[in-house]
């Protein structure tokens, strides 16, 4: 059975026309390089709180940009309006920008060579567009999920949230380069919040943001997560939270589940193996990287059983697309292999400025977040992967003499290097001789990437491993946000430093 095809009311708009007009244009001008790219967006979001919704939003973006290489500088320009006169209008000012930039620039632009791709089209993997579900129809999940959530004993509040994409995308450029691409992805949620004798907590589902559609919410078990079974168990543990005693501060041996461990892959990994980061082109904003360049090929990031790959072609990964915001063909590579730093996240610019990676061109990661903004090197799908026979979470946990098993994200830090970091998580278990006896609370985990990665002692097997990700993970400036998945098994680390955050906050 063939999948959903692109949007009928989006190929109606005039995007080939537009391109073929502003490709022209910045071709007569001198443009040794010009890209088009159309896009309209459509944003959705839902929330409800207490068995009542809350509110219901709809938004759209839609427009064109043109950018080029003339003179040796980059020149860029955007529009709304869907016309021919002026999309050559905009070719013009991106040149006039390129012209202004040229006088700045030290060394000339270049990009890396890329085939071309005549005409192709890609739509990502899903079966239940969610934007063709009636929004009373979504808003009645949302309520009924707070109204279960709040016969809990426990439970004084509960909120829930869907948050929805469709994209739909053109890009062409001078070379030749035609491709047409539509997905999806949404990010369903839900909290339940209460009080205890000393203390106020929430618990949320950890079901993680998805490129799939509404099949996700309702659909059979190879599609959709286990909502009832959460909804029923959520109460439950906040129950045990609210009672649970406060973490003894020191060393020890963890187990994380891949619900808490994505986040940590995400700013240690994802962020600290950005090519552009690592040169200092973030340094203004996001930071720069301690995994730079000479490093390459030598840095031990962690144990020898891991293993991180980069990926943009992960069937329902959030940055999984068929072509980039550059017309490259996206990609799967090794970023840490055996426990050793391999491999960056590059744009095509990034490839020319260093052959020795990727065979010179790039692995496909860029990205812009809006037609009015500029493509930018942005994260892959970086995740950890499992060993092929690798033991399941019981089996790590039952290895554990004294330790904790770490459930679900919540709060982190981490510095402008990605280097020291600290975690908290949703559920934190007190692992007594290889046996879960009960929550704990008040705790966090500390350590450098470097140290952290390392202790890494074991990685569960393909049963365990599971694709979390983010829907919001901001860059550059004017600022975008991409959304993101990092898949991972559950590990098991050594002798990690726990804090008590109770302790450490009267510090």
């Amino acid at each position: 059975m063939s999948g959903p095809a692109i949007d009928a009311t989006f190929t109606a708009l005039p995007y080939r026309s537009l391109g073929d007009a502003a490709l022209t244009r910045a071709g007569q001008l001198g443009a040794s390089h010009a890209d088009f790219r159309f896009e309209r967006v459509r944003y959705q979001e839902l929330t409800a709180r207490d068995g009542v919704l809350q509110g219901a939003t709809d938004q759209e973006d839609l427009g064109f940009s043109v950018r080029v290489i003339h003179g040796g500088a980059w020149g860029f320009a955007a529009g709304v309006v869907l016309t021919t006169d002026e999309a050559v209008r905009v070719a013009e000012t991106a040149v006039a920008v390129a012209r202004v930039a040229a006088e700045m620039t030290s060394s000339p632009v270049e990009i890396a060579p890329e085939p071309v791709h005549e005409d192709v089209e890609w739509v990502s993997s899903y079966r239940l567009d969610p934007f063709e579900v009636p929004v009373p129809e979504k808003a009645a999940v949302l309520v009924e999920w707070t109204e279960r959530l709040r016969t809990g004993a426990a439970v004084d509040h509960a909120s829930a949230h869907l948050l929805q994409v469709h994209e739909c995308k053109y890009f062409a450029d001078l070379a030749g380069t035609r491709t047409t691409q539509q997905r999806v992805r949404l990010f369903p949620g839900f909290e339940a919040m209460g009080a205890g004798a000393d203390t106020f907590d929430s618990m949320a589902s950890i079901a993680p943001p998805v490129g799939r559609g509404w099949e996700y919410l309702v659909g059979g078990p190879d599609e959709a997560w286990a909502w009832d079974d959460e909804l029923d168990e959520v109460p439950e543990l906040l129950a045990e939270k609210l009672k649970a005693p406060s973490v003894e501060a020191g060393a020890h041996d963890l187990v994380i589940h891949p619900s808490n461990l994505w986040l940590t892959i995400h700013e240690s990994i994802g962020h600290a193996t950005e090519l552009d980061r690592a040169l200092g082109y973030e340094a203004n904003y996001a930071g720069t990287s301690f995994a730079t360049p000479d490093l390459l090929g030598n840095l031990q990031y962690g144990s020898g059983v891991m293993n991180v790959t980069g990926d943009r072609t992960v069937e329902h990964g959030l940055a999984t697309i068929g072509y980039d915001d550059e017309g490259v063909a996206t990609q799967r590579w090794d970023i840490v292999r055996d426990g050793v730093f391999v491999g960056y996240q590059l744009d095509r610019a990034m490839g020319q400025l260093h052959p020795e990676l990727n065979g010179g061109r790039s692995n496909g990661c860029a990205y812009a977040d809006s037609p009015g903004h500029v493509p930018i090197q942005r994260m892959a799908n970086v995740s950890l992967q499992p060993a092929a026979d690798g033991p399941s979470t019981e089996e790590l946990i039952g290895r554990v003499e004294r330790g904790l098993y770490v459930v679900g994200d919540k709060s982190w830090s981490i510095d402008m290097q990605r280097f020291n970091f600290q975690f908290t998580g949703q559920r934190f278990y007190r692992i007594t001789d290889g046996e879960l006896t009960g929550q704990v609370r008040d705790a966090a985990y500390q350590a450098t990437t470097t140290d952290f990665w390392r202790s890494m002692e074991a990685v569960g097997g393909p049963q365990t491993w599971v694709l979390g990700g983010a829907f919001n993970c901001g860059k550059a400036q004017p600022g975008q946000v991409a959304a993101v998945s990092h898949g991972c098994p559950t590990a098991l680390f050594r002798g990690v430093r726990i804090l008590n955050t109770t302790e450490e906050a009267g510090r």
